[in-house]
């Protein structure tokens, strides 16, 4: 049986795919049950030239072509049919229907060799859509930005999928050609160049992988091989990924060697694995708790962060393996963002209905990590999640947005298209406060004025399906329960729905944008220097009233009290935390209505409280110490430091 080499990665060898080495090319390609199977090099020339591959005992097609070079055209014929592009191809610079490119990893000439990673404990994640992401649209263009992104304060940034798909703008969830750069984006040195200049930025370089189901135009796996299919397992997308049926081991290595493949050929420094919940396994060992211990195993010198997307709060995903667990690092836990959403925007269709407006709900959630720990699920129909129970928070991955909870909105709204500014301000300064791993959608951190909205680019058949299922999708939500009212959600097929999720830089500059911006740099600035707020330190938080919440971080001198309101006209005495601050005094370390937060860049008194909207009364700032108390008068967050 084939099996990716666990080896250094200056040593990486794959056993699928094509691999230029000295005086030619090698190939193998996995056909079992073919007869025959023939290399064609530069197919669609008028003079293509053939090559029979030989058969492995393990169902593979082998053999080396001399003088086949990097950048050379390359496809299959089997048993006379084709020619078909490589399952495991590098590069599609025809599109995924085209024939397959040779390419040679070890062109490109490194700089990083003295990284070695972001720990969990120090990541602060920004999502990104590379086609979204810049005017560019490109791998080069999220280049021209990443000082940028350095200079904000994050320290890890997650591509969405880049695994070519049909067309030439999708979410990345339609992939098809797994080991290949879209070549939407440009060439594979492209996101060499971008991961090597994160590098020495200082920011490491997650990728969004796909592995439950192939998208649905252009997969040509079932073509090479009957097996990639499960014939007992249905997901959402169709039939699963056989991962544990026959011939399930060969097809469990193809993904196992596309996740060395990223981490070893374009030095990535991890993988977010898209809805682990829709891998449908029954084998004694998981296919991801397979993937984590090979990973270990062969980057054993830098930090590989691994982290699951997974709706079932499963404590066993990111438990260690002597305890039973699968050994990630860190799981999407979205239960504190679903009742945010319910408290701040009022959303209630859907998930949404498990969920409360509850500020004691919102505590519970981020003491736990996640709030539903085996309660029956209304929306579900059935018992949902798991005791996370020392487990440390820093493995729960929580956002105000991420992708899906924009874009699967009928019209892609984010969070500061729905609520009122003050409020978005004032939840921007809780989750940068949290112990639990913080993740930011591109634009959040200036409240973007642009939507993200599903788009796609199928063939007009496949499209018009999806442009009706897609509104389709809504029927079920109250506002969309009218046909005509559903004619209005942006067509995914359309270049325009792609042109107006593209982010407007040039705002960020502007009021209120810039007011945004510099909040969101002084919050990072304070999540990375901050002792109280590093993860792993004392964490209480408490619902005061019902418009109220008080978190504490850290101890002794180093700890921080942040005060949240959500609603207008209300006083909180301090006295409460007398223990921690036993003269009675404290001193303001940042309100989310100082003017700087609100209006564009060199305007308005910097480092001022607002006094129509936040008040510090006695015993702050160095003032008397009787009756210490913030007097909110619409939303806000203060953070305060005990003295």
């Amino acid at each position: 049986m084939f099996r990716a080499d666990t080896l250094a990665a200056s040593d990486w060898r794959p056993h699928l795919g094509a691999w230029p080495e000295a005086g030619g090319t090698s190939f193998r390609v996995w056909a079992p049950g073919r007869k025959h199977v023939e290399l064609v090099l530069n197919p669609g020339l008028p003079s293509p030239r053939r090559h029979d591959l030989t058969l492995a005992g393990d169902g593979t097609f082998t053999g080396s072509v001399p003088d086949a070079a990097a950048g050379a055209a390359y496809a299959y014929m089997l048993d006379g049919d084709g020619p078909f592009p490589d399952p495991a191809s590098r590069f599609q610079p025809q599109g995924v229907h085209g024939p397959s490119a040779i390419v040679d990893p070890h062109a490109y000439r490194w700089s990083d060799q003295a990284w070695r990673g972001v720990p969990l404990r120090e990541a602060i994640i920004y999502e990104l859509h590379v086609g979204t992401f810049t005017p560019a649209g490109t791998f080069a263009g999220v280049v021209e930005r990443l000082p940028y992104l350095a200079e904000l304060g994050v320290t890890v940034i997650e591509l969405m999928p880049v695994a070519d798909f049909p067309g030439l703008r999708n979410w990345g969830y339609d992939g098809v050609s797994l080991f290949a750069p879209s070549r939407a984006y440009g060439v594979p040195d492209d996101l060499r160049r971008l991961v090597d200049t994160a590098h020495s930025l200082g920011l490491a370089v997650l990728l969004d992988v796909v592995y439950n189901h192939f998208g649905p135009d252009g997969a040509y796996h079932s073509t090479f091989s009957p097996f990639y299919l499960s014939a007992r397992h249905q997901t959402p997308w169709g039939a699963a990924v056989n991962l544990d049926g026959d011939g399930a081991a060969l097809v469990r290595e193809f993904f196992i060697e596309n996740a060395l493949h990223w981490l070893h050929e374009y030095h990535i420094d991890g993988l977010r694995l898209d809805a682990t919940h829709g891998l449908i396994d029954d084998s004694p060992r998981h296919l991801v708790a397979e993937i984590a211990a090979r990973v270990r195993a062969s980057i054993p010198d830098r930090t590989v962060l691994l982290i699951a997307e997974d709706d079932r709060n499963l404590a066993t995903i990111v438990r260690p393996p002597e305890d039973g667990g699968w050994g990630l690092d860190a799981v999407w836990a979205d239960d504190l963002h679903h009742h945010v959403r319910r408290l701040s925007a009022g959303d209630r269709d859907g998930y949404y209905e498990d969920y409360s407006s509850s500020l004691t709900d919102i505590a519970t959630t981020i003491r736990q990590g996640w709030f539903y720990r085996g309660q029956f699920s209304a929306y579900q129909g059935k018992p949902r999640g798991t005791d996370p129970v020392g487990v440390p928070l820093e493995r729960m991955v929580v956002c105000l947005q991420n992708h899906d909870q924009i874009g699967n909105r009928p019209f892609g709204e984010r969070l500061n298209h729905q609520i009122e500014p003050a409020l978005f301000r004032a939840l921007s300064a809780l989750l940068l406060c949290l112990p639990e791993t913080p993740l930011l959608f591109m634009g959040q951190e200036w409240a973007a004025s642009t939507p993200f909205l599903f788009f796609t680019d199928h063939h007009a058949a496949l499209g018009r399906l999806v442009t009706e299922g897609r509104r389709a999708e809504f029927s079920r939500f109250t506002a969309f329960a009218d046909p005509v009212t559903r004619t209005r959600i942006p067509d995914p097929q359309a270049s325009s729905t792609f042109e107006a999720s593209r982010l407007a830089w040039d705002e960020r500059r502007k009021a209120p944008h810039a007011g945004v911006l510099e909040l969101y740099r002084a919050l990072l600035r304070l999540r990375r220097t901050e002792t109280a707020l590093q993860p792993g330190e004392r964490c209480e938080v408490v619902e005061i009233d019902a418009t109220c919440l008080a978190l504490t971080r850290g101890s002794g001198p180093d700890m921080l009290l942040l005060v949240l309101s959500v609603g207008t006209s209300r006083r909180i005495d301090l006295d409460r935390w007398r223990s921690v601050a036993p003269t009675g005094r404290w001193k303001a370390v940042l309100t989310t209505e100082e003017y700087r937060f609100q209006e564009a860049q060199g305007s308005g008194k910097p480092g001022a409280a607002l006094e129509s909207a936040i008040e510090l009364n006695g015993g702050l700032d160095g003032g008397p110490a009787d009756g210490p108390a913030v007097t909110f008068h619409r939303p806000a967050a203060v953070m305060l430091r005990a003295v």
